[in-house]
């Protein structure tokens, strides 16, 4: 298998921090979807990353639907309880995560337009996702020790990946300040060999 990557999108992080927590063998292609000579399009017609390239050649590509197939190929350790109302609360937490990266993601890609194309109103739109995203997530967190049932999962990862992302490129929130319940989350979850590995990188 080989995984066409980027070093900065949280979402192909996601998926590079559940191979490194299953121990799955997997070829990185590092490949940038803005530049001009990307490649992404021919394994995703979305022109997004993460994609996975099975070894019959057939894709798959959305980090959910990569991290769910797996789950089922290395079951153990398992991140996506079987359990369903388990099951149910991990996946929540990642459309949660999921929809804060998403939302600083299109903050990014706004500011990379010209100036006077940016719309203020819109970047203004995803902040507010952000921040209610991170106070939902906060709140709901609270003194737990993890999202779901005091027991590392998918929905950690996707959390931690969405924080990073943050760090990475909008450090000017000051997150920290304001969520220490996610603060301390993200503490424990840097010590994990799997997340210190897969900082983004410029």
């Amino acid at each position: 298998m080989k995984l066409v990557t980027s070093l900065t999108s949280p979402f192909a992080r996601k998926v590079r921090i559940v191979l490194a927590e299953k121990n799955i063998a997997c070829d990185m292609v590092v490949d940038v979807p803005w530049n001009a000579d990307t490649t992404v399009p021919q394994f995703n017609p979305l022109g997004k990353v993460p994609v996975l390239v099975r070894d019959d050649g057939s894709t798959l590509f959305d980090s959910r639907v990569i991290v769910e197939y797996l789950e089922q190929l290395k079951p153990w350790p398992m991140l996506i309880p079987v359990d369903e109302a388990q099951l149910i609360a991990v996946k929540r937490w990642e459309a949660l995560a999921d929809g804060v990266s998403d939302a600083a993601a299109t903050i990014f890609i706004e500011r990379k337009r010209a100036p006077e194309q940016q719309s203020q109103d819109w970047i203004e739109r995803q902040l507010g996702k952000v921040e209610l995203g991170l106070r939902a997530m906060n709140d709901e967190l609270g003194l737990r020790a993890y999202c779901v049932n005091g027991t590392y999962s998918l929905a950690d990862i996707a959390v931690g990946c969405a924080l990073g992302y943050l760090d990475f490129r909008f450090s000017e929130l000051a997150w920290r300040d304001r969520f220490p319940a996610l603060a301390r989350l993200a503490e424990v979850l840097a010590q994990r060999s799997s997340f210190a590995a897969t900082v983004p990188v410029a």
